[in-house]
């Protein structure tokens, strides 16, 4: 009863013990040491672990130019430099209708109208026209409409009273209408400043996807880092777990131990066979994020990439309400929501002004011209008149600028909704929408405050989260020695030395994690701060 519980016990250990380096100490050539704090401790060139990284296939790649990839293919800066680019777009169309404008319209009619009266001048009256009108028109910023037209006709009549055939007829018009109620330039060039305000959001919203984006690569380098690690010391293990079936099958043999403890080496070997495939299959996982987030798939028929670089282990550490204020001033997602809300605080104020009744000012002054080709005309008395206003069209363009026949004309016109509602309802709806995008503001700055709270707790507890798991790997490298010595003396299992193992494999993965979360945690600052964090040093 007994010796069933001991396999029992024994067995559970072997199938949870996961990630076990025990066995990089079943012989002395394959020890490994613990560097000091500023080494990367995969230099020992003579560890097993280094070996199996160095084994590890794929396209090497180093963290420069991941990022580099990643800035020029990542889709969120793509779509970021989109709407970028529509924006600039929009500007330039509302900047475009401040633009002066020419028009021109020609026009060539014809008309045959029978007639009953004698004052006709024919039966049927026969009349050939050429109308042409051209000008230019401008919007300014203060919504004031200004046009500058000329009108001219060309009248062609078989009339017989008809004094002038063909007949130039010219008039032009300088005509402005100024609203007097709506805000002048707040309304007029309302489009114009929400656009100008919109397309600095879209700036500031560009500049901070590139640092987030830059911050991603390297965050993803790093994860792909620790997987490759996790990847070799599982290999490792692997390894170790056939020597340790070897061992066992040779001391079951010589009778040093029970069968039991050889099922339990073979339960304990296909478990870290399966481990090393999760663990395959994660490291493929990550780097096809990786290769996703640059854009890049590995060359060569390369079905992983290998990062390159090392994470640097000390960074500069400022007080957290330093980077506090550093993140309220520098962050370009908070300065985009300013510019937001100054976009709605545009429209808002004009719509506050548009609510008004419609008071507009408006006037004309201009001149008319008349000439053409005389014709005798017969009265009835039998008398003959020519008239004297002769000439051709440049004739009668002459008289309209110089104004000798001028015309003018002045007025106010008030438009009065009854009700209001209309206009009411969009200052409403607009003062609304800046309530909402202030919400969305202050929601974001506390958010972005957690966050950076969050980053910097990390980053201030690395140096010791990495002193202790230096420490931790230290202690449990002496347990796996000692517990070898006694194992081999006869006074312990292997069992005892796989829950040694164990331990031993929890510490250096903590090492490993302390390590990439120190490098995440400053790149996160340096993304929350928008490049306020300072660069790490290495």
């Amino acid at each position: 009863m007994i010796f069933a519980l001991k396999d029992h016990f024994d067995r559970v250990i072997f199938q949870y013990s996961g990630c076990l380096l025990l066995f990089l100490f079943m012989s002395g050539s394959f020890a490994l040491t613990i560097p000091a704090y500023s080494q990367d401790w995969r230099a020992n060139p003579d560890s097993a672990l280094q070996v199996k990284l160095a084994q590890i296939g794929g396209e090497k790649i180093r963290l420069e130019r991941a990022v580099s990839l990643a800035l020029e293919n990542a889709s969120a800066v793509r779509e970021a430099r989109a709407r970028l680019r529509a924006a600039q777009g929009a500007v330039r169309r509302e900047k475009g209708s401040f633009d002066p404008e020419l028009f021109l319209s020609l026009e060539r009619s014809g008309n045959d109208t029978p007639t009953a009266s004698f004052f006709s001048g024919a039966s049927i009256l026969e009349t050939r026209e050429t109308a042409g009108r051209a000008g230019v028109r401008i919007n300014l910023p203060i919504g004031t409409e200004i046009e500058a037209s000329l009108n001219s006709t060309r009248l062609e009549t078989n009339s017989r009273y008809a004094s002038l055939s063909p007949q130039y007829t010219a008039f032009g018009n300088l005509t402005f209408r100024q609203p007097l109620t709506s805000g002048f330039r707040a309304s007029g060039r309302k489009f114009l400043s929400s656009a100008e305000r919109a397309l600095d959001a879209a700036r500031t919203r560009f500049e901070q996807q590139v640092l987030g984006t830059t911050a991603a690569a390297t965050r993803s380098y790093w994860d792909l880092y620790a997987a490759e690690r996790n990847y070799a010391v599982q290999q490792v293990i692997r390894d170790r777990a056939e020597a340790l079936l070897e061992e066992t099958q040779v001391r079951a043999r010589t009778g040093l131990v029970g069968p039991g403890q050889v099922a339990n080496a073979r339960v304990f070997l296909a478990e870290q066979e399966l481990a090393l495939l999760d663990r395959e299959e994660e490291l493929d996982r990550l780097s096809d994020t990786f290769a996703s987030l640059i854009g890049k798939r590995p060359e060569d028929e390369k079905t992983r990439y290998v990062v390159v670089d090392e994470p640097p282990h000390d960074f500069p550490l400022e007080s957290v309400e330093t980077l506090v204020t550093q993140s309220r001033e520098n962050s370009l997602s908070l300065q985009a929501l300013r510019r937001e809300i100054e976009s709605l605080q545009v429209l808002a104020r004009a719509a506050r002004w548009e609510a008004l009744p419609d008071l507009d000012l408006f006037g004309a002054i201009g001149g008319n011209g008349l000439s053409g080709e005389a014709q005798e005309v017969e009265s009835l008395d039998g008398t003959v008149y020519r008239t004297d206003q002769v000439g051709d069209l440049g004739e009668a363009l002459s008289q309209v600028g110089s104004r000798d026949y001028p015309s003018w004309r002045v007025g106010v016109e008030l438009s009065l909704p009854i009700g209001g509602r209309s206009g009411g309802g969009e200052r409403d709806r607009l003062r609304a929408q800046v309530m909402e995008a202030e919400a969305r503001y202050l929601s974001a700055a506390r958010l972005l405050e957690e966050q950076v709270r969050a980053a910097h707790r990390e980053l201030y507890n690395g140096r010791r989260r990495l002193a202790l798991a230096r420490n931790g790997v230290e202690a449990a490298q002496e347990q796996v020695r000692i517990g070898q010595i006694e194992y081999r003396n006869g006074r312990s299992t292997a069992f005892e030395l796989v829950r040694l193992g164990a331990d031993f494999a929890v510490a250096q993965q903590r090492y490993s994690r302390a390590v990439v979360l120190n490098a995440r945690a400053a790149a996160t600052l340096t993304e929350l701060t928008s490049g306020g964090y300072p660069a790490v040093s290495k």
